[in-house]
């Protein structure tokens, strides 16, 4: 970290509005160490209650194109907002193929949206501890809506459940197969279910599948929410505002019932989570790299290492 002062200066800028000062406490939080903790002790003390949108779903549902329309929309209705695309990590660079944010470029110039990448870093929920540090800066520096787009890559993607207030599942025509392998795992947390690119053949069938599956009770969490069904066509245009008139009254029906400050309470539970892991993690490693270091031979390596787990546990039960 670059010390207190600094950090302090950028939270300063960024909450009047300066996005390169937003840019580089993104970046600071996502340099993960020690100092993470009291960096998010700050934004936690300035948080506005931000409503966090999720979307998942099928690969090559057009999630980007959907979220760039529900963009416009939420613009159009005042909104600040943040988008935080999570995308797979390269496995010989270690850097995140950051596409989505290729797609989102048309609001680039616009002062109230800032779109931010970030990797999984090996993260198999598609998540990223960074990206839920991005969630406590954006909701501290007043952005409305915060919006989550996942990698996309089925069961795995339950994680988000427990980072957003509103999940959106996408899926589109002709993917029968892909719904119903999905249904025991991303389909299941929906609250708000999307089928996209309606303008293609077969959307109308798929469409009523969904309706006949969450009348059911078959998808969806087991609430006193019944998950709507929206139909879409990002190309067209074609219910974005109905897409997001349902988000708003989900929005409206975790107020009431409390599950906002719920959500919020096991989103902030999995960030201090990964945090805890990736220190003690980190401890370990540089601990192990010193030791292991001083070994004439491996021989020993194994029994060595066990040590230093054993002692570096140790320690953490003493905090």
């Amino acid at each position: 970290m670059r010390g207190r002062d600094l950090v302090l200066n950028l939270i300063e800028r960024a909450e009047k509005g300066d996005k390169r000062a937003l840019g580089r406490l993104l970046t600071i939080l996502e340099d993960v160490n020690s100092d993470t903790a009291w960096v998010l002790e700050l934004l936690a003390n300035k948080s506005r209650g931000a409503h966090v949108i999720g979307v998942t779903g099928i690969p090559g549902s057009g999630k980007s194109s959907l979220i760039s329309r529900m963009i416009r929309v939420l613009r159009d209705r005042g909104y600040r907002v943040a988008v935080i695309t999570i995308d797979p990590t390269s496995p010989l660079s270690s850097g995140a193929i950051l596409g989505d944010r290729v797609r989102m470029q048309e609001h680039a110039t616009d002062p109230g949206v800032f779109i931010r990448g970030v990797s999984t870093a090996g993260l198999l929920g598609g998540l990223s501890l960074a990206a839920l540090a991005m969630v406590e800066a954006f909701d501290a520096m007043g952005y409305d809506k915060i919006l989550i787009e996942t990698v996309g890559v089925g069961q795995s993607e339950t994680e988000v459940m427990h980072a957003a207030d509103t999940i959106v599942v996408v899926t589109m025509p002709g993917a029968g197969d892909d719904i119903q392998a999905l249904k025991a795992g991303v389909l299941e947390i929906g609250d708000v279910y999307v089928v996209n690119k309606s303008d293609k053949p077969e959307a109308s069938k798929t469409y009523e599948f969904m309706l006949f599956v969450a009348e059911k009770g078959e998808i969806g969490r087991k609430s006193a929410w019944k998950p709507p069904v929206v139909k879409t066509s990002s190309v067209l245009g074609m219910g974005i505002r109905e897409l997001i008139d349902v988000i708003e009254k989900h929005l409206e029906y975790l107020v009431v019932s409390g599950e906002k400050m719920q959500r919020q309470a096991s989103r902030r539970r999995l960030l201090v989570k990964l945090l805890a892991e990736k220190l003690i993690l980190d401890k370990f490693n540089r601990v192990a790299e010193l030791e292991l270091s001083n070994l004439r031979s491996l021989e020993n390596f194994y029994q060595e290492a066990l040590k230093i787990a054993r002692l570096t546990g140790e320690e953490l039960l003493k905090l």
